[in-house]
Formats: structure tokens, sequence, C-alpha cells
């Protein structure tokens, strides 16, 4: 296991550390949504000591916040301990999970009551299943009546606009609103990542962003920009301030680049979270992955290495 006190100083922690880190605990799904490439259905869950070691070698390099992903998180045997083990042993700042929400029974919620969860995240395509998807409302009405019930933790309910007809989403939301749940609107992403909607979708987007109030993460709202002009340029500060690690333990930029950049999570070092802290991702003007935006907001102003083209022609003598 990693020392926990062997921490990077505070300084260092200021420059450089995450400020969230998604940990992928299972990659198995119960659901086989057509537009998701973040599962499989035969995986194992990864086994409870490892994933320790892994929180553990978060902590060190300073993250505040823990979020427990998959796959489908709820399929891992010991997701109540890796609740407590982050809020009460490790003591993230904050400690939160996704799920599609259908594994969700009354005795597992009270599980997580006790373990101390603070968020869960459930994305909701719509109010109808069809081909794409059954992560709708028919399906998760009595999931969420039971989370408004027993859940003393916060919940995040998602509107996803792109897998069903788009005017479900003003249902989704305002069933939200009407359990006390907050309420958002994401947009559906490609396999890379990039945002891909139609006309009618993305004005269905702007109407529902109307209804939801604007929350911390959302201050600087890429999504319009990028609706209106094609791209929402940001200094994607993946690898550093938001650390996705997958089930084997690597640490890529985020879930669309595991194929891009890799690294164990054991061997990552301050070295490596200055390195990625500035280097430049080209992906990154048309991202729409909300989690890393969000990291990488506050360092805006900060420096971001240019792309190596840009470089030789801003030096064309070196």
């Amino acid at each position: 296991m990693i020392k926990k006190t062997a921490k990077i100083s505070f300084l260092k922690r200021l420059r450089y550390a995450p400020w969230f880190s998604q940990l992928v605990i299972v990659r198995r799904c119960n659901l086989s949504c057509s537009y998701c490439n973040e599962f499989d259905q035969t995986s194992s869950p990864v086994d409870l000591s490892v994933l320790k070691a892994r929180l553990d070698k978060l902590k060190v390099l300073g993250t505040y916040a823990i979020n427990l992903t998959g796959g489908e998180p709820t399929l891992h045997p010991d997701l109540p301990e890796l609740i407590r083990y982050c809020r009460h042993e490790l003591k993230f700042f904050k400690t939160t999970m996704i799920s599609n929400g259908f594994l969700l029974k009354e005795e597992l919620i009270h599980q997580l009551n006790e373990a101390g969860l603070q968020d869960m995240q459930i994305s909701i395509d719509g109010v109808e299943p069809n081909r794409s998807t059954v992560k709708v409302l028919k399906s998760l009405e009595q999931k969420l009546v039971s989370l408004k019930q027993h859940a003393k933790f916060n919940v995040v309910v998602s509107a996803v606009v792109g897998s069903c007809p788009p005017e479900e989403s003003f249902r989704v939301i305002q069933r939200a609103k009407e359990l006390g749940f907050k309420p958002r609107v994401l947009l559906i992403h490609d396999h890379s990542g990039q945002v891909q909607l139609s006309e009618e979708q993305l004005k269905v987007f702007y109407q529902i962003k109307k209804m939801i109030p604007k929350s911390f993460p959302e201050f600087t709202d890429y999504r319009e920009t990028m609706i209106a002009e094609g791209k929402a340029p940001f200094k994607c500060r993946g690898g550093s301030r938001y650390l996705y690690v997958d089930e084997n333990g690597l640490v890529s930029w985020c879930s669309q680049t595991r194929q891009v950049f890799a690294k164990d999570l054991m061997d990552y070092q301050y070295e490596d979270l200055r390195r990625e802290f500035y280097s430049y991702k080209s992906c990154q003007d048309q991202c729409t992955l909300g989690c890393v935006r969000a990291a990488s907001s506050v360092d805006g102003w900060r420096k971001q290495e240019l792309p190596q083209l840009n470089e030789e022609l801003a030096n064309p003598n070196n």
C-alpha cells in the first residue's frame, strides 16, 4: 500500500494536483447503450485491495474530489466499503459516483448513506426506451422515487440530449425538479468526445438551458459557443487537474483518449502532473466532456504548450 503521509507539498498541490479524479471500479455494465464505449459485459470487478491502493495513490497525488465510475459501479460488491474508505479513511474533500440507477435497491441506498456518499449522478436519455437506450424515465421512475425517499446524499439528474426524441428531455428535467433533485443537461458525444447533434436537438438544448440555474461547473458554458461556432477552445488540463484511471490502473487524459495517452497510476509522479498540465491536446477545442472542462476552467489564465506546428511557426529560427 502507498504511504498516505508521502503527499506532495501544499504549493505543488496548489499548482498541479487533480481537482477531480475518476476511478473505474468495474468495466462491466448491466446495460448496452449503443452510443457508449465505456463498458463491456464480461469484466470482473477490480479487486478491493487494488482499488484501495489506487485510491491511496490518488490521495498522495493531491486529489481533492474522487468519483467512482464504470461501467456500472453498483455491480461492484464492495462499493459501500470503497465509499467509506474514500470518505472516512482518505478524507477526500468530496466523494461521488455515477450510476445508471437500475440496480439501486433500498438496501444499497441505505448502505451508501452510511458509507458517506455525498453525490450521485444519474443520466437519463428520455422518457420511452428505444433501440439506442433503455436508460429512460419509464424504466427508472421507481428507482428515482426510492432515491427521493431514502437517499441522504445529493442526486444529480442529467438529461442527455441526443439518443431519444429531443422533446423528451423536457420531461426528464421536469421530473428531476418535482423530486427535488438537481437537474443538468448534457450533450451526447461520439466515441472521440465530440458533439454530434441535429439542429432540432440543439434547439431543445438551448430551451432546456433556460430552465436550469447555473452552477459553478457551468459558469464557463462552452456548449453554447461550440454549437454556435463549431468549437469552444479551452486549455485542457487532463492528466493533471483531471485524472481518469481505468480498470487496469492506467491514467489517461479522459475516457475517450485511452488509446492516445496512458501511464500506470502507480508510476505517476509530480513531474507527470506538471507535464500534462502544460501539454496541448489536439482534441480539446471540440471536447464535450464537462468534467474535464470544469476541472480545467480555474487554470485558463495559465500557459499551455503550443501545438508543434504553431510552435515552429512562432519560432522559425529554432
